[in-house]
């Protein structure tokens, strides 16, 4: 027997709330880099050359 098969399967779920989405080239108007302020930390939050988003303090 496959312990495998044992295992219950988890579906997927809606979730409560709306979640505002964002675009991130929205976000980075001058298709680099932005800076996203929470309370006193300063975080970047970059586009890659090939797509990804980067986020660093």
């Amino acid at each position: 027997m496959n312990a495998m098969t044992d295992v219950p399967r988890s579906t997927p779920t809606k979730p409560k709330q709306k979640i505002d989405t964002y675009d991130a080239r929205d976000i980075v108007k001058d298709g680099v880099q932005a800076c996203i302020v929470l309370d006193d930390q300063t975080y970047y939050l970059r586009i890659t050359r090939a797509g990804k988003l980067i986020l660093t303090k």
